[in-house]
C-alpha cells in the first residue's frame, strides 16, 4: 500500500500543468488544468469552499518589512496596524513608484509580488516545477500592460517555457470553442456586472476558411452597480427597478440576434435580483451563472497554443489586439509559383516577427502580399532597394526581418547578405514601414 502510494506521489509530482492566471484590477483567479487535456480546475481562496476571487492587494505590516496578501492583506489592513495597497495593476500601468510606510517601491515588483504569493494556493494541487505553460489574461492588452506583464514574468522565475499573455476577449473566445457544440452553435453573449454593467458578444462567420470569430463589446454606464438599502422594502424595490434595467439592455442588445447561449459574470449579478430578466434570457437559451470563465478561457488558450486540436484549427480569432490579414510572397519553389506564409492572421500583433532569407529573381523591389481575412481585397506592398549592386539573376540572397509595431503596421528590414564567396555583401540595410490597411 505505501509503496503505491509513493508511485502515486511520483506520478503527480511527473505530471505537467497548465496554468491560467486571470489578473484583474480588483481580484485574481486562478485555473488549471492537465497538459495532456481535461476541464481547469478553478483554485478556491479559501480552503473546501467555491470562494475563486483573490483581492488584488497587498498590506505591509508598519515599521516591518512583513507583507500579506489577498484575504488576509485586507483583513490585516482592518486592525490598522498595516497600510493596505490595492489595485496593483493600475499602479504598475502608471508606473510611478509608490511610497509606503517611508519607502518608495517599484509598483511592478510590488504586483509581481502579489502574484508570487498568490501562486503558493496551487501548491496543494501542483508544484510550481510542473508548470509547463502560463497564461496571463487580463480584460485589455494595450501595449503598457503587455509590457507590465512582461516584467511579472521575468520575475515570478518561473521554469515554464511558455509564458503568454490575453485579453479577456480571447479567454471567452477559447472557452467557448471547448465547450459543447450545442452551447455556440449561434451567437453567444456574456452580460458582466461589476461597476457597471457590459456585454460581449461572440459570432462567427462560417462562409470564410478558416472561420472568422468576432467579438463586439458594449458598455452600459447606466447600470451602475447598486448599493442595496438595508429597509426591505427600499430593498425590493431597488431590486425591481435595477430587474427592470437590465431586461430592457438584454433585450435590446439580444433584438435581431439568435444568440444559443448566454453567461451571466461578476459579483453584481450574486443578489437575487434577476428575477423577470432572467425569464426573459431564458426563452430559447441556456443561461449560466459563474466567475472564473476567463481563468478556464485562459488555460484552454494556452493549451491550445502547445498542442492545437484540430477543430481549433479551423477557426481564428480577430480581436483588437490580432493581426488581421496574412503577410505573405509569392516564391518560386522547385520551379513553380508559390505562396510563402511570412506572418499568419490571428496572432498577437505584438508577438508577431518573422526572419528569413530568399534568393533574390532579379531586379531591385522585394513585394509582399497582404490577404485581410476581414473581406476587403487582397493588395501588394513593394520595397525598392535602393543601391543595390546590379548581379546576375539570383545572385543575391537577402536577409528579410519583418516585425508588427502596432496591430495595422509592420516594419521590415531587408539585408544584402550577397552570395557566398562569389558576391560579398555590400552592407546596405534598407528598412521600412507598411501599413496593412
Amino acid at each position: 500500500m505505501f509503496q503505491s502510494q509513493k508511485e502515486h506521489a511520483e506520478k503527480r509530482n511527473q505530471k505537467k500543468v497548465v496554468v491560467g492566471y486571470d489578473l484583474g484590477k480588483l481580484f485574481a483567479q486562478i485555473s488549471y488544468c492537465d497538459l495532456e487535456g481535461g476541464e481547469p480546475e478553478t483554485v478556491s481562496a479559501v480552503t473546501g469552499t467555491e470562494q475563486y476571487n483573490i483581492p488584488v492587494a497587498l498590506c505591509k505590516r508598519k515599521g516591518v518589512g512583513q507583507w500579506y496578501y489577498g484575504k488576509e492583506a485586507v483583513k490585516f489592513a482592518r486592525g490598522e496596524e498595516g497600510i493596505l495597497v490595492e489595485d496593483l495593476l493600475t499602479l504598475a500601468e502608471r508606473g510611478e513608484d509608490v511610497l509606503i510606510d517611508g519607502e518608495t517601491f517599484d509598483p511592478a515588483a510590488l504586483l509581481t509580488l502579489f502574484v508570487k504569493r498568490s501562486l503558493s494556493l496551487l501548491n496543494m494541487h501542483a508544484s510550481l516545477n510542473q508548470i509547463e505553460a502560463f497564461m496571463f489574461t487580463v480584460e485589455e492588452l494595450t501595449p503598457r500592460i503587455v509590457n507590465v506583464l512582461g516584467k511579472v514574468a521575468a520575475g515570478l522565475n518561473l521554469k515554464a517555457p511558455h509564458i503568454c499573455f490575453q485579453s479577456h476577449m480571447e479567454s471567452f473566445y477559447a472557452y467557448t470553442l471547448h465547450q459543447d457544440r450545442e452551447l455556440w452553435k449561434n451567437d453567444v453573449v456574456i452580460f458582466e456586472y461589476h461597476d457597471y454593467l457590459k456585454s460581449l458578444c461572440l459570432e462567427c462567420n462560417v462562409r470564410t476558411v478558416p472561420k472568422v470569430v468576432f467579438i463586439e463589446q458594449k458598455d452600459y454606464p447606466e447600470m451602475g452597480r447598486r448599493v442595496f438599502q438595508e429597509d426591505e422594502e427600499a430593498r425590493t424595490r431597488q431590486m425591481d427597478e435595477l430587474d427592470q434595467l437590465f431586461e430592457g439592455i438584454a433585450q435590446e442588445a439580444l433584438k435581431d440576434r439568435i444568440v444559443s447561449t448566454v453567461f451571466l459574470l461578476g459579483d453584481g449579478f450574486k443578489e437575487d435580483w434577476t428575477r423577470e430578466s432572467l425569464r426573459f434570457l431564458c426563452r430559447g437559451r441556456r443561461v449560466f451563472r459563474g466567475n472564473n470563465l476567463y481563468s478556464k478561457g485562459a488555460c484552454y488558450g494556452m493549451a491550445e497554443r502547445i498542442n492545437p486540436c484540430d477543430g481549433w484549427k479551423d477557426y481564428v480569432y480577430l480581436g483588437d489586439d490580432k493581426l488581421k490579414a496574412n503577410i505573405g510572397m509569392r516564391v518560386l519553389r522547385c520551379g513553380e509559383d508559390s505562396y510563402y506564409a511570412v506572418l499568419d492572421a490571428g496572432v498577437n500583433w505584438y508577438e508577431a516577427a518573422a526572419d528569413f532569407d530568399v534568393i533574390l529573381e532579379e531586379g531591385n523591389k522585394v513585394d509582399f502580399v497582404i490577404t485581410p481575412l476581414t473581406g476587403g481585397n487582397v493588395t501588394g506592398r513593394s520595397i525598392t532597394l535602393e543601391g543595390l549592386p546590379e548581379r546576375p539573376r539570383r545572385t543575391t540572397r537577402l536577409n528579410i526581418h519583418i516585425e508588427m509595431t502596432a496591430v495595422d503596421q509592420a516594419v521590415i528590414t531587408i539585408e544584402d547578405m550577397g552570395f557566398g564567396e562569389l558576391f560579398k555583401s555590400s552592407g546596405k540595410a534598407w528598412t521600412q514601414t507598411i501599413l496593412l490597411q
